[in-house]
């Protein structure tokens, strides 16, 4: 019994789904056959079930690479070892908006979590499996979607450097976010598949505005499409022994 997602190896599949809202975890839940409330604990909230058969789980994480990195660890404990990341983010491009979805390919690490892995020279960047995956996914869906780097933090309300932010933007940034620097150092250590990507909740202008509020929630629900179908390709290689290979 891990101490604070409170599960057993026997309630987490190999295959998870890592947002950090708690609200987002239910809502990828309701896609899964059979779903069953696995854990509900210190903020943790982790859901069991299948999708075509192929045993998923979705656990929230909270919001920041602490919450997040404690969730991973007792998640990879128990088996997971394939985990994507369902978030939002904001943007620094003027061409993205609310209700975009973005696939990350790597992140700039401003959080400190990671910090205490590997030091800051190494690379914050996911799995190429899994971003294979996610590409794909989306292209069979029929889903536009951006797909670049971007930055993770600690400080939601924090000061900003306005030089710094201005040049991560100059440099093509897409997103930013608090989480994705966490989970790929850790799978880098730890030996997991990761990926990430998320729905646009701002624009580089504007902060969560309330008029962009019904397109993110329909990005939010096509990042989770993504996701899952992404999972289950990912889920059928491995079972068919290609899991790995190009």
């Amino acid at each position: 019994m891990e101490f604070h997602i409170r599960c057993e190896a026997k309630d987490i599949a190999p295959y998870v789904f890592v947002p950090g809202d708690h609200e987002r975890a239910k809502k990828i839940a309701a896609h899964f056959d059979q779903a069953q409330l696995v854990s509900e604990s210190r903020g943790y909230l982790v859901f069991t079930g299948t999708v075509d058969g192929i045993r998923m789980t979705v656990s929230s994480t909270g919001m920041g690479g602490p919450c997040a990195a404690i969730c991973f660890e007792e998640l990879g404990h128990l088996g997971a070892n394939t985990f994507i990341r369902v978030g939002s983010c904001g943007t620094y491009q003027d061409n993205i908006t609310c209700g975009d979805v973005i696939i990350a390919t790597g992140t700039f690490r401003g959080g400190g979590t990671a910090h205490n892995y590997m030091p800051v020279p190494f690379p914050a960047v996911p799995s190429f499996e899994v971003t294979t995956a996610l590409v794909k996914a989306a292209q069979k869906l029929g889903i536009p979607v951006h797909v670049g780097p971007g930055s993770s933090g600690d400080a939601f309300y924090g000061p900003k450097d306005a030089a710094l932010q201005a040049l991560l933007k100059q440099a093509g940034l897409l997103y930013r976010e608090m989480e994705s620097d966490t989970l790929f150092v850790l799978g880098a250590v730890r030996g997991w598949r990761t990926g990430a990507l998320f729905a646009c909740d701002g624009t580089a202008t504007e902060v969560k505005p309330a008029w962009g509020e019904a397109a993110f929630r329909r990005g939010e629900e096509n990042a989770i499409r993504i996701a899952i179908e992404a999972m289950k390709a990912i889920a059928l290689d491995d079972a068919s022994g290609k899991g790995g290979q190009m």
